[in-house]
């Protein structure tokens, strides 16, 4: 059995910081562009200050590229991706199965933008190479339960 990870989201440097310093075992922080969140917006460059601070006490650090890409897209979302890796950052969080082609050196989380709400869905995501699959923020316990018995990735659930 393995154990909970707190995630906590980082809408900055400055709240990534709050976050490992009162115990998130992982946080989550958005790039300069292609976040589900908009209001983020980090530099390359803050997030690796985020990274190095967070890794000095064992917290992982997942960025967000989780929204559909348009095809002209691509080219920047992929250097972006680049970026951040070349930050530090231990995952990306993603919607687009494109950055799935990209052969980034990275583990890829499918993100709760990908609506995953079904065993099949996970089972899915889990075959296409995703490290985790981040479930629809509406699914019940056993909705959950069911979808852990289908199948083997790592899964994440947003609890309210």
């Amino acid at each position: 059995m393995k154990s909970i990870e707190l995630l906590a989201p980082a809408k900055d440097l400055q709240a990534a910081v709050a976050a490992v310093d009162y115990g998130a075992d992982a946080l989550y922080i958005g790039g300069a562009r292609f976040g589900a969140r908009h209001a983020a917006g980090n530099s390359a460059e803050e997030i690796a200050r985020a990274v190095e601070y967070a890794h000095q006490y064992g917290v992982r650090v997942h960025a967000t590229l989780n929204t559909l890409l348009y095809d002209s897209e691509l080219a920047e979302a992929e250097r972006q991706a680049r970026e951040l890796i070349a930050a530090g950052v231990d995952a990306l969080i993603v919607q687009d199965m494109a950055l799935r082609r990209m052969n980034l050196p990275v583990e890829l989380h499918a993100s709760t933008q990908a609506a995953t709400r079904t065993p099949e869905q996970a089972l899915f995501l889990e075959r296409c190479g995703f490290a985790r699959v981040i479930l629809e923020r509406a699914l019940s316990l056993e909705e959950i339960r069911t979808i852990r018995a289908a199948c083997g990735v790592d899964l994440e659930c947003f609890v309210h």
